[in-house]
């Protein structure tokens, strides 16, 4: 079979007329002077194209580069950065969580991404987004069908960011995604809307993995969410060794460690709204619902925290000797979500709950991006023989 062929351009002019002296002292042509520099270089011990051995790598992961896509505040980040990830670009919309991703990363994220050519998106390892979910929830969808809006894939403005994702994943063809969504996303239209995910990302040569896992095994609340990991088939076959984490061992974590000491009286509800909770909840209990407030237990875990928090607090209430309830504080709420005291809130007391309301659990997305890693890891280690990584992206699947 005959060798392809290889063109050098734009050689610098020092190269070039050390290129011709060494050939006409060796008596050789050009091509076969570069002939016998390729093969003396493959063939020496250690060869000059070795990599670092596969036991350099770090024990507790690699580096790796991501893009931090639909980012919210940071959570996926966080947890893919304490995975050893380096984030080469991130994209947010709203301007106060801009603020806050400011604040924490000291970078501002790029706007709209449906603005954003995908080729001026580095090429990185990982995908990770956590693309819309309101489409999809369980509260989105009441609350579309209640106005007469369509949802899933019909609703224009945000179900279809799936598709610009898909879009950018097609084009950039990262070695790995990692994606976050409601639990809901399964369920809903009959699993018609999952199937479409499913089948495009699998379309796309993507071997994709699922699970729905509860924070309640890394934080004090009850917060189920589905996590979508998938790898390149064209770079790590048809079954990469990816399970999803085992949950942590011991006691589940409970909410009293978490409460500050000293709570500010805003805080407390007041009688008239205390007492619209009371009747609320009773009159749906007549009706047979389960509507109503939710009253934590101090050593147990709370309901999900939702971005409606800032309305009235009622899904998490915190009992009060010889008050009304309060709501969770804004840090109460951070620390509930496992974002670490170190980051400072910057703004509002409603911002600081929409955004914690909406965010990704950072531990959760670090145990997650911890076994996508170790893919990672073994697919250099069996494949490539050890590690590469330039600007922070390594050389998965590029060469």
């Amino acid at each position: 079979m005959p060798a392809r062929s290889i063109l050098i351009r734009d050689i610098p002019e020092d190269v070039r007329s050390w290129l011709v002296m060494e050939c006409d002292q060796r008596r050789l042509t050009q091509q076969e002077f570069l002939l016998s520099i390729l093969q003396s270089a493959r063939d020496e011990q250690p060869s000059l194209f070795d990599m670092p051995p596969a036991n350099d790598l770090p024990a507790d992961g690699m580096p790796f580069g991501f893009i931090d896509l639909f980012a919210g505040i940071g959570g996926l980040r966080l947890g893919l950065e304490a995975a050893g990830g380096h984030c080469l670009f991130s994209s947010e919309w709203d301007r106060y969580s801009q603020k806050t991703y400011k604040s924490w990363f000291g970078e501002v994220p790029h706007g709209d991404i449906t603005k954003i050519p995908p080729a001026d998106i580095p090429d990185h390892d990982v995908l990770a987004a956590g693309f819309p979910c309101q489409p999809f929830s369980i509260a989105g969808v009441s609350k579309k069908n209640s106005l007469g809006r369509a949802h899933g894939f019909k609703d224009a403005a945000q179900g279809n960011l799936f598709f610009n994702l898909a879009t950018i994943i097609e084009l950039k063809r990262p070695p790995a995604i990692m994606l976050e969504n409601v639990k809901n996303l399964k369920s809903h239209d009959r699993g018609q809307t999952w199937k479409v995910i499913q089948s495009t990302l699998e379309a796309l040569d993507y071997r994709i993995f699922s699970q729905v896992i509860d924070a309640r095994h890394w934080v004090p609340q009850h917060r189920e969410r589905i996590f979508i990991v998938g790898f390149d088939r064209r770079v790590f076959g048809d079954n990469p060794p990816f399970t999803f984490p085992e949950f942590p061992g011991g006691e589940p974590p409970t909410l009293r460690p978490i409460l500050e000491k000293k709570v500010d009286g805003r805080y407390t509800l007041s009688d008239h709204l205390w007492n619209y909770l009371q009747e609320y909840a009773e009159r749906h209990r007549a009706a047979g619902n389960g509507f109503g407030y939710g009253l934590v237990n101090l050593d147990g875990t709370t309901r999900t925290l939702s971005a409606r928090y800032y309305k009235d607090g009622s899904e998490i209430l915190i009992p009060q000797r010889r008050r009304n309830p309060r709501r969770l504080t804004p840090r109460e709420a951070a620390r509930l979500m496992g974002f670490p005291d170190r980051l400072k809130i910057v703004v509002s007391d409603t911002q600081a709950y929409k955004q914690f309301g909406n965010a990704v659990v950072p531990p959760v997305a670090e145990a997650v991006a911890r076994q996508l890693v170790r893919v990672l890891g073994w697919y250099l280690k069996e494949i490539r023989g050890g590690c590469l990584v330039k600007n922070g992206v390594s050389a998965i699947g590029r060469g």
